[in-house]
């Protein structure tokens, strides 16, 4: 998972929350590298906006719900005034969301990218 959530309780405060092998694996160094690439990339400005960066673990039951409610595969899904977490989320960015090794069989139909709309 890849995602920026803008907490209530933080206004004009971003955190960016990421589940990966390659990040789990050391996080220190990835939180580094992650780090690295945003000051490369992002203005000063930008970069004030960012509030904390979250490494999630596979199994963390948040991460679960979360691939239950959504599935995103390097797009962008928006989210508004909904409760991720335990915390109230004023609005989200999904860039990925996605579990590892879901067969389309066993997806259910959010997860297979339908919808009622």
């Amino acid at each position: 998972m890849f995602a920026l959530f803008l907490r209530e309780d933080a206004p004009n405060k971003w955190d960016l929350l990421i589940s990966a092998d390659w990040a789990r694996n050391d996080k220190k160094a990835a939180h580094n590298e992650i780090i690295k690439e945003i000051q490369s990339v992002l203005t000063n400005e930008e970069q004030l906006m960012l509030s904390r960066l979250i490494i999630l673990e596979k199994d963390d039951t948040a991460l679960k719900a979360l691939h239950s409610a959504m599935h995103v595969e390097h797009g962008l899904a928006e989210i508004s005034d909904c409760n991720f977490f335990g915390l109230a989320i004023k609005h989200a960015y999904l860039i990925t969301s996605k579990r590892k090794n879901l067969t389309a069989a066993a997806q259910s139909p959010v997860e297979k990218g339908y919808t009622n709309r």
